[in-house]
């Protein structure tokens, strides 16, 4: 990873901090871009944090990228963490929920696919998208946060097969619960030892994002909670 960059889509999160630590650690230049506030992250030469960005709309995460690429003159690497979480049951829930979430998880992930791709083209990069085990195997409630993973899933099959002549290659990650506070709060009667970790995730995805996964694309990896 040394002198790759690196954006990281929804790093404002806790998983996009980790993955954003990593990649500094493994001597990455990277970008956290997000609706965070970029004054809550610890300030690094290697690093850049755009806040206040809508990454549903193309205009301004396409701003934001051309910013990157104007400061390290390339971007190598997309890993995709934006995305929400709602459960709820179909009889009682509100169908509302249902285009939230895939504006959340697949319009995300689709903007910022596009705002990076003569990027990524440029330096054969890779992409990573957050999808999650869910997509395979949805519980009650899981519903709607389930078809919308599912759309990444498929997001990135058809994305893998569309760029694989330009050299662009295009991953999922499905993790099932990850440890995380506000994970801890909704399920305070959980084993959260059993639970992946943030920096567990974000090694998966720097090793997709390397030149050690040049032979992988359109692969869907499962992440799942400690045994």
């Amino acid at each position: 990873m040394k002198d790759k960059v690196i954006i990281v889509s929804g790093g404002f999160g806790v998983l996009g901090r980790a993955v954003g630590q990593a990649a500094i650690e493994a001597g990455a230049c990277v970008a956290l871009i997000g609706h965070g506030r970029p004054e809550e992250i610890a300030p690094h030469d290697r690093l850049m944090a755009i806040g206040g960005v809508d990454l549903e709309d193309l205009a301004p995460t396409t701003r934001a990228f051309e910013a990157v690429a104007a400061r390290w003159n390339k971007i190598d690497g997309l890993a995709n963490i934006a995305g929400g979480f709602r459960w709820q049951t179909l009889e009682g829930g509100d169908l509302a929920v249902w285009p939230d979430l895939f504006r959340m998880n697949v319009l995300t992930a689709a903007t910022t696919m596009k705002a990076g791709l003569p990027f990524l083209r440029a330096a054969r990069g890779a992409i990573v998208n957050v999808a999650a085990a869910a997509a395979q195997d949805a519980k009650a409630g899981m519903g709607a946060y389930a078809a919308s993973k599912s759309g990444v899933l498929r997001l990135t099959e058809s994305a893998a097969e569309e760029l694989k002549d330009a050299g662009v290659r295009v991953n999922a990650i499905l993790p099932t619960i990850i440890d995380t506070p506000r994970n801890r709060k909704d399920m305070p009667n959980a084993d959260f030892t059993r639970w992946a970790q943030p920096d567990q995730i974000a090694r998966t995805i720097l090793f997709l994002l390397s030149d050690d996964a040049s032979a992988i694309t359109g692969a869907e990896l499962l992440i799942a909670s400690r045994s």
